[in-house]
């Protein structure tokens, strides 16, 4: 299977993806905390795309209705607050149904992509940026990267861990991982293969080889 397209500017653009639960975010946390690298993060941009009173969420309850509403109490002083979703029951919506998923991607996904955009023009001139996205290669963001880290661990190892993080039915966690392409599609893609099969911390070694790779390529290149 053939790579995707690569971004091909000066700056060094780390795709980190993986399937849901495999341990991209702790990877991530990482590369942002002791590694020091802007982390630009699709999930949070997605999130914020359905915050409470945005257009996006106006949207969802137009579609869906009290099934997918969540009402905050009032605060003192304030008016009505702005309508919330029940992210829970929105999950459950779009994970059992195709057609309503791909309904819910093409409302957040351009929004995700105008942040992406948004914050690599205002971190230009920074060197190294690291774009987790969970989506990479479903979104066909792929080109927003120089390279891609695919964090990756056995498909019976993430469906347990699924089931343990988010206190869900094994149903319901096969129906969430459904719905991205599997591990064995996204393997050969990927530039570099992060495996977290092991015990919680062991893949470092391999996030410090592949950090210090592209460096060696980056001081050799003309």
């Amino acid at each position: 299977m053939a790579k995707t397209t690569r971004w091909q500017g000066p700056q060094r653009r780390i795709g980190l993806t993986g399937g849901i639960a495999t341990g991209k975010s702790s990877v991530g946390q990482w590369l942002a905390s002791a590694a020091g690298l802007p982390l630009l993060d699709a999930d949070r941009y997605a999130r914020e795309a359905l915050a409470p009173g945005t257009p996006g969420t106006r949207a969802v309850l137009e579609r869906y209705g009290a099934v997918v509403r969540k009402r905050p109490g009032a605060t003192a002083g304030s008016s009505e607050p702005p309508e919330e979703l029940d992210r829970a029951a929105l999950g459950r919506l779009v994970f059992n149904d195709p057609v309503e998923r791909r309904w819910l991607e093409q409302l957040v996904h351009p929004e995700v992509r105008a942040r992406f955009d948004q914050e690599l023009a205002a971190l230009a001139r920074t060197s190294v940026i690291v774009l987790m996205v969970p989506l990479l290669f479903e979104a066909g963001l792929t080109g927003l990267c120089s390279e891609i880290w695919l964090v990756d661990c056995d498909e019976e190892q993430q469906l347990q861990r699924l089931i343990a993080r988010d206190h869900c039915s094994q149903a319901e966690a096969r129906a969430r991982i459904a719905a991205q392409w599997p591990l064995a599609r996204k393997r050969p893609l990927a530039d570099g293969l992060i495996s977290n099969r092991g015990d919680a911390g062991q893949w470092l070694a391999r996030v410090k080889e592949l950090l210090e790779q592209g460096e060696h390529v980056a001081a050799i290149k003309p």
